[in-house]
């Protein structure tokens, strides 16, 4: 029988764990009389402090394995080694704080399983027009930037949740980047895709663990991954700049020499030095940017390390 694995990482979630054990064992009985398949379930533990571990021990039933990393080495490494260790057909994504509702998890599968030819389906958030101006204008901007001048789009609001079959599955995991970004991943492999709708579900239990300076430190990690319009905008401006300068100083030039005008001074030549002194310490920070994203792949360092792998086998 063909086998779905159910990928998930989590941090720090005991409270939500009684719920995710209710859940895989509705979508276990689901997806095996409606689908014929067999369920297997895989977390990730990404270095929570708490008794998640043994909470979730106790909730699950069925064929599942618990991968407990080292420490936390951040969601999208912790995806990826969930990836790596299942080993179904398909595999389908989600959080373990159940922010992903259960009949929207049946119809990516539904709709994967009733067409051979497409390879992923991805859901897409309806609920942006809900957050505030400032999220919603940095999320636009943010795809415009990422997605110009690339050979594939980048669906906007896409995320981790999706169910892909198991060739997409092994060309992810071919991919070893050390600076990952998983949206930016499943749009540059390609393959036949298509988009679900969904308006996320209230948590199970607990708060989110991504605070703002953790979605931005990951749209910039996405944006030096896949995208060279930054240094290549900064180039423009630095050139506009430097063709203003050289008229600028033809002019004064011009001015003293045939008119006797006298060269401005001091507030002229201190705001010259601090636009050119600021528009250079902005482009050594961007370049800055870059170069560690390029020193970290070059390390050659492994993506993570596993301090243990609890399964099923050992309760039973």
């Amino acid at each position: 029988m063909p086998v779905l694995s159910l990928v998930a990482p989590f941090l720090n979630e005991q409270a939500s764990a009684e719920a995710f054990g209710q859940f895989t064992r509705a979508l276990a009985r689901d997806v095996k009389s409606r689908f014929g398949l067999d369920l297997e379930v895989v977390l990730v533990d990404d270095g929570s402090t708490d008794d998640s571990i043994s909470r979730y021990r106790e909730s699950l039933d069925g064929n599942w394995r618990i991968v407990e990393l080292s420490r936390n080495f951040g969601k999208e490494i912790a995806l990826f080694s969930g990836i790596e260790e299942s080993r179904g057909d398909f595999v389908l994504t989600v959080d373990a704080d159940l922010q992903h509702p259960y009949e929207v998890c049946i119809e990516l599968i539904s709709t994967l399983l009733a067409d051979d030819d497409l390879d992923v389906v991805y859901s897409v958030r309806r609920d942006r027009m809900r957050e505030s101006w400032t999220k919603a204008i940095g999320s636009k901007l943010f795809y415009r930037v990422i997605n110009a001048g690339q050979r594939f789009d980048m669906p906007e609001n896409a995320g981790d949740f999706r169910i892909m079959r198991r060739q997409v599955a092994t060309a992810l995991l071919s991919i070893r980047d050390k600076r990952r970004f998983n949206k930016g991943l499943y749009a540059w492999m390609g393959f036949k895709q298509k988009g679900v709708p969904y308006i996320p579900a209230p948590r199970a239990a607990g708060e989110t663990k991504w605070s703002k300076r953790g979605l931005a430190a990951l749209s910039l990690e996405g944006i030096t991954s896949f995208s060279a319009l930054p240094l290549r905008s900064i180039s423009v401006v630095g050139v506009i700049i430097g063709v203003l300068g050289v008229f600028y100083g033809a002019e004064i030039i011009v001015e003293a020499l045939l008119f006797g005008t006298d060269v401005p001074g001091y507030p002229s030549l201190m705001a010259s030095i601090s636009v050119l002194g600021g528009f250079n310490l902005a482009l050594l920070g961007l370049l800055g940017e870059y170069i560690w994203v390029t020193i970290g792949e070059v390390k050659d360092r492994p993506l993570y390390v596993v301090r243990r792998i609890h399964r099923s086998d050992d309760v039973a």
